[in-house]
């Protein structure tokens, strides 16, 4: 079964943000900077150092967190993903499916240099995030 974890989304302040919650909550945080992706040598110097990913593990609490990129806006509503980590090819296919049903998907399922990736905003306007691998 996957497991469901929350994605938090920010405006140049995620690692800021993700150093206060682990005060908050202990455990083990990571980063990744746009600027270290693969994509890196692509990116514009104003975004390199932004956080295209941060990982937060606490006991059963697992935060992740990025800085938004790209031309879309940030707004109260579209800053929180629920991540569904998923267990096998089959698995993510599926819940992808079943969610985007009614809805509106912003990225396909597609292979990227981490596992498969997708996401969606459900016929309800929840945001989901999947992952495998």
């Amino acid at each position: 079964m996957a497991q469901l974890n929350a994605y938090l989304i920010f405006n140049g302040t995620a690692k800021k943000a993700m150093k206060f919650y682990q005060k908050i909550f202990g455990g083990d945080l990571s980063f990744m900077t746009y600027g270290e992706s693969p994509m890196g040598a692509s990116m514009p110097p104003e975004v390199k150092k932004q956080i295209m990913h941060s990982d937060l593990s606490s006991g059963k609490i697992k935060l992740m967190a990025s800085d938004m990129a790209g031309e879309a806006m940030l707004e109260q509503g579209n800053n929180v993903f629920l991540c569904l980590v998923c267990e096998s090819k089959d698995e993510i296919k599926t819940l992808f499916t079943k969610l985007s049903r009614g809805g509106k998907v912003l990225h396909p399922l597609k292979e990227e240099f981490f596992g498969t990736y997708g996401d969606l905003t459900d016929k309800f306007g929840t945001n989901w995030m999947f992952q495998y691998g």
